[in-house]
């Protein structure tokens, strides 16, 4: 229901994906989700696939895209769950997985992701996370936009962090030319990203029918952490007390189940709570509200900004073009 502090709903940040699924039939719906592997991405398809939706696993290992799918099948009773190709840092693969879609798209779920990679660039010179995080997922996304708009009402979901609070898009050196790298400040450049696009989606495809928002899914143990040594974790939490602000006790780490990380990509994909809604950025199944100071929790300015949120695109089709 829509409120003045913003879309709220009857789940939390205990609820799993299951919760959130049950009693909704997606019957005849189609669904993409990438990075559907691991992690959350898994059980975002399988609670798709167990309301009845086709589903397609769009993963780069696709020998784990395939065991997944097994998995998923046998779990759901669904046979409509399929493996496709596709490496979101190489345009060509994104390109190859576009023009291999036919039909309406109901559900694009931009789950897969890099966290706090060490310094690495594609063949273009572009910074890994923002390629990955960000680029892929603009060039995904606006190949399959007739597909999209094909389908009446579809959902685009796209997979933020609260380490969008570590860093705005810094449009001035978007992959690290003029400063030194940092591992997390690019990673909350790319999460920034995810929430801007997403803002920016909307904003131009309102008239196709098609929503776009964006979440924070909590903190989960998963592949997505593989990055994360000692100095990494020294790093976070110099940056994280910066977001929080000098004296501010650092909040105990604590952790959700990836039935419950996924809980929140399931709500904005496929509740009927959230029809017509876009634009916005959710945490724990609700909107989040603006971020305040001393906490680690709701939403910067910065990625809710609709003239970032333009630019962000105009600077994304430049550099894909």
């Amino acid at each position: 229901m829509a409120t003045r502090t913003g879309i709220t709903s009857p789940f939390t940040s205990r609820s799993t994906a299951a919760d959130v699924i049950a009693g909704i039939d997606l019957t005849g719906r189609r669904a993409v989700v990438t990075g559907a592997a691991s992690g959350i991405g898994v059980e975002t398809a399988r609670a798709l696939a167990g309301a009845g939706a086709e589903v397609t696993l769009a993963v780069r290992d696709t020998a784990a895209g395939d065991r997944t799918a097994k998995d998923i099948r046998a779990t759901t009773g669904s046979e409509g769950v399929r493996v496709a190709a596709l490496d979101l840092a190489d345009p060509a693969s994104v390109r190859a997985f576009t023009a291999a879609w036919h039909g309406p798209l109901h559900i694009l779920v931009n789950n897969a992701g890099v966290m706090a990679a060490p310094e690495s660039r594609t063949p273009q010179g572009w910074e890994l996370q923002f390629a990955t995080n960000h680029l892929g997922h603009f060039a995904l996304t606006i190949g399959l936009h007739e597909a999209l708009a094909a389908a009446g009402g579809a959902r685009v979901v796209s997979v933020s962090s609260s380490g969008h609070l570590f860093s705005p898009v810094v449009f001035d050196d978007l992959h690290f030319t003029e400063r030194p790298y940092d591992p997390w400040l690019a990673y909350g450049q790319s999460k920034t990203a995810n929430v801007l696009f997403a803002v920016e989606a909307g904003r131009r495809w309102a008239t196709d029918g098609i929503t776009a928002n964006a979440l924070m899914p909590g903190g989960i143990q998963t592949n997505l952490g593989r990055y994360m040594d000692d100095a990494s974790m020294r790093l976070f939490m110099t940056h994280l007390q910066a977001v929080l602000g000098e004296g501010t006790p650092l909040p105990e780490m604590s952790f959700k189940s990836v039935e419950q990380g996924a809980a929140t990509s399931v709500l904005l994909a496929a509740s009927p709570l959230l029809d017509g809604i876009s634009g916005r950025y959710f945490e724990d199944c609700n909107e989040a509200p603006p971020h305040q100071p001393g906490t680690n929790t709701g939403v910067a300015p910065h990625a809710l900004d609709p003239e970032a949120a333009e630019r962000l695109w105009q600077v994304s089709e430049r550099l894909l073009d």
